[in-house]
């Protein structure tokens, strides 16, 4: 197995190779320059979720939610906290429901917020409601 990790930008969406070593130092894309990693989530549409879903090496955890979403905007602060918590062995993405119910439907969404952790573009756990910072690293680090 190579010591190296494919990461994809959350700016520019640049696939970067970064040595497994070094994830902790806060590598920074080749292309755009911004760090690979912003303690916070990134925002994903239908083009940039293919993206992040099929090269990033290390697992993604995405809260699938929306703006009118009452729990939604409560859990949206915790869910920060929980990526600066997860980074850098873990992605944390975020998928507006409204903006892309494509993808909502592709992953049978039924009720929000839902967390999907994906490992190798696969989905291997899924949690539905609203968690605080510590549910979510808790629940993220045993499926992960």
């Amino acid at each position: 197995m190579s010591d190296a990790l494919h990461l994809v930008c959350p700016h520019c969406h640049a696939v970067n190779r970064v040595p497994a070593a070094r994830l902790a130092e806060q590598p920074r894309c080749g292309q755009c320059h911004h760090p690979l990693f912003a303690a916070r989530p990134v925002e994903l549409t239908a083009t940039t979720f293919e993206k992040h879903l099929n090269h990033n090496d290390v697992p993604m955890l995405v809260d699938f939610w929306a703006p009118w979403c009452g729990p939604c905007r409560m859990m949206a602060p915790a869910y920060e906290q929980a990526a600066a918590r997860l980074e850098p062995r873990m992605r944390l993405a975020k998928v507006d429901t409204e903006q892309e119910q494509n993808l909502a439907a592709r992953f049978g969404i039924r009720s929000i917020p839902t967390l999907i952790l994906f490992r190798e573009g696969r989905e291997v756990a899924r949690q539905a409601g609203a968690l605080g910072a510590a549910d979510i690293v808790r629940w993220a680090q045993a499926h992960g």
